[in-house]
């Protein structure tokens, strides 16, 4: 099995995975406990599906009895420009670097059934179950149990190798592997991810409260956000990479070799005015294979019209009355506060 491990690790790389290690399913037996303090807490907001199944996502043996092995890959996405510039161009709008291509969802997920048929293949006994982002699975927590990296400071995986930039793949499978040493925490006495947030989301060094987050006010978050959060934005209309963007660790960081997560030239810094003029069909149209589409029209343009609102340019202030008849009632609620705020700077 240890050869096994060895020509699994090395076909993961051919795939095009960045890293692959090993834990077993019972190797998280903390992550229950947190998991509970966090939805106690109410910090997942309207996060339903984080409460739901918390049996399942505290303890990964319960999801799947049969597992014996738990395959953690690391996928790096690693961005060729700072993504903290288009910050400062008040008109143009901030989209997190993850969702500036292809939907890694996607990417990853056919990668993982590849590597699954190979492995199959090896072990023609073996049974296999592949997981990306979208089933009760704890990835950070097993990915630190496996040696992929370690929970930062801002709750998300930092790694020595790959820096922050990394999407994250699982495969269950039945089959016997050698487990790797888990990772330990290298944050030391750093707080850059923490003094860095716009909104303060890190009640403490290793907590996060989603419902201050930008991640999730812009991407989860359904209706109007809280008037007193709005300005805190900025311009960052999908996600926010504020916190990873200035993790020491990603002096270690490469760029992607994906072509589908290198930047599209128009979502790098797309055009505030041309964005809150789109209807669903350019919506659509413009965010096909991208993450962002999963959000729809209404929600991304009321994202934008937070930005809008934030700028500071009058020229903007036609574009947020036109869409004060919206349809959409966040959206009409978001275009009244834009040009309140516009109004104000005039």
């Amino acid at each position: 099995m240890t050869d096994l491990k060895t020509r699994l690790r090395e076909q993961a790389l051919r795939e095009g995975f960045s890293e692959m290690r090993v834990c077993r399913p019972g190797d998280i037996p903390s992550a229950a406990g947190r998991l509970a303090e966090f939805v106690g807490q109410g910090r997942h907001g309207t996060m339903g599906w984080m409460a739901e199944r918390m049996g399942w996502r505290g303890d990964p043996a319960a999801l799947w009895p049969e597992a014996r092995s738990v395959i953690m890959l690391a996928e790096n996405y690693g961005p060729s420009h700072d993504p903290m510039a288009v910050l400062s161009h008040k008109d143009r709008g901030a989209i997190s670097v993850y969702a500036q291509n292809r939907d890694y969802h996607d990417l990853v997920k056919k990668r993982l059934k590849r590597l699954g048929r190979w492995l199959i293949a090896q072990e023609v006994s073996a049974e296999i179950k592949v997981f990306v982002d979208t089933a009760p699975v704890m990835e950070k927590p097993l990915a630190q149990a496996a040696g992929l990296g370690w929970q930062g400071k801002h709750t998300n995986l930092v790694s020595r190798e790959l820096g922050s930039w990394f999407f994250l793949g699982a495969i269950f499978t039945t089959v016997e592997l050698s487990p790797d040493a888990a990772e330990v925490d290298h944050c030391g006495s750093c707080r850059n991810c923490l003094d860095i947030c716009p909104t303060a989301a890190f009640p403490a060094p290793y907590q996060l409260d989603a419902r201050r987050c930008i991640s999730y006010l812009t991407i989860e978050h359904d209706g109007p956000v809280d008037p007193a959060l709005r300005p805190l934005l900025g311009n960052r209309i999908y996600g926010c990479d504020d916190c990873l963007a200035v993790c020491p660790w990603n002096k270690f960081a490469a760029v992607a070799s994906e072509i589908g997560y290198h930047p599209r030239p128009e979502l790098t810094a797309p055009s505030l005015a041309h964005l809150a003029g789109l209807d669903d069909a350019a919506f659509r149209a413009l965010f096909s294979k991208s993450p962002v589409k999963r959000i729809g029209r209404n929600r991304f343009v009321r994202n934008v019209l937070y930005a809008v609102g934030n700028s500071g340019d009058v020229d903007l202030l036609a574009v947020a009355t036109a869409l004060q008849a919206d349809a959409d009632a966040a959206v009409r609620d978001a275009a009244d506060w834009a040009v309140a705020q516009l109004k104000g700077t005039r």
